[in-house]
């Protein structure tokens, strides 16, 4: 059996007695950090072997643990927070394991993505999570122009010594005035959050450099606002103008008339019409 194991991820009275339990019983525990998760090991009293399992050995060692599951071990996965395989290793190992045809389970617990979530004060029942975003210049620039039309709560994580650049980049493309929450060393004694607009949450950490992890949540585009701005784009074009600027765009005739038409709430016939007389 593999398991997937959540450890706190900050206050040590989060850790669950499941969670003590199946670390001590296993054969092994594949730990992204063996010198972070020692401590916590040694705090609970759990004296289990452990190997090194992380980002840059996860496919070769994968494939070693998934032997040894195989064998018939029974082996337990931890990140140095939170829950496996959320911004954390244990995807792959995951995948892994169910081809090889070895039982996956895990062992709930602390996520920073959610706890942040249910205390932000956003809306909660439809909600994205981006995780870290890419350091890449380009996908960057990708992802951030996908989540500007994005309606659902977006939740993602960012490092500290990033936070003020990030929020003033996120301020830049999904606007200023978007509502969103920072919310810093989640359940630990010194537990903080901001409550402001993307603009006011940039200013804030350019003068004041946040410690800690942090986790970023950012209400949703307003959908009507869509609607609105997509209306303005045509509002004052005559039809045949309205069809036209959906062609330029790649549609072919038949397609950007049936688009004028759902557009304008019209019938195809009249928009026909509409051109004929243009």
């Amino acid at each position: 059996m593999l398991y997937l194991v959540t450890t706190p991820i900050g206050n040590l009275e989060d850790m669950t007695a499941r969670a003590i339990r199946v670390l001590s019983e296993v054969d092994l525990i594949a730990a992204e950090d063996t010198r972070n998760s020692r401590k916590l090991l040694t705090h609970f009293e759990i004296h289990t072997p452990m190997t090194s399992y992380h980002q840059n050995n996860r496919f070769d060692k994968g494939r070693e643990l998934t032997e040894m599951l195989l064998a018939g071990k029974n082996i337990a996965v931890i990140t140095d927070a939170g829950m496996p395989g959320i911004s954390d290793p244990g995807e792959e190992l995951v995948r892994m394991a169910l081809e090889a045809g070895i039982e996956v389970t895990a062992v709930p617990g602390a996520c920073a993505c959610v706890t942040a979530l249910t205390i932000s004060g956003l809306p909660t029942r439809r909600f994205c999570f981006e995780a870290f975003l890419p350091t890449e210049k380009k996908e960057r620039a990708r992802v951030m122009a996908e989540l500007r039309d994005e309606t659902r709560t977006i939740v993602m994580y960012e490092a500290p010594h990033r936070l003020a650049k990030t929020l003033a980049e996120l301020a830049e493309e999904l606007g200023g005035e978007r509502n969103a929450r920072i919310l810093r060393e989640l359940t630990k004694k010194h537990e903080d959050r901001f409550i402001g607009t993307l603009a006011e949450a940039a200013a804030h950490y350019e003068a004041e450099p946040a410690k800690g992890e942090c986790v970023i949540v950012i209400e949703g585009a307003d959908p009507e606002a869509s609607k609105r701005a997509e209306q303005a784009e045509w509002s004052e074009l005559t039809v045949a103008e309205h069809v036209a600027m959906y062609e330029a765009n790649g549609m072919s005739r038949k397609d950007a008339m049936k688009a004028v038409a759902v557009d304008r709430g019209l019938g195809k016939r009249e928009i026909y019409k509409a051109l004929l007389e243009e």
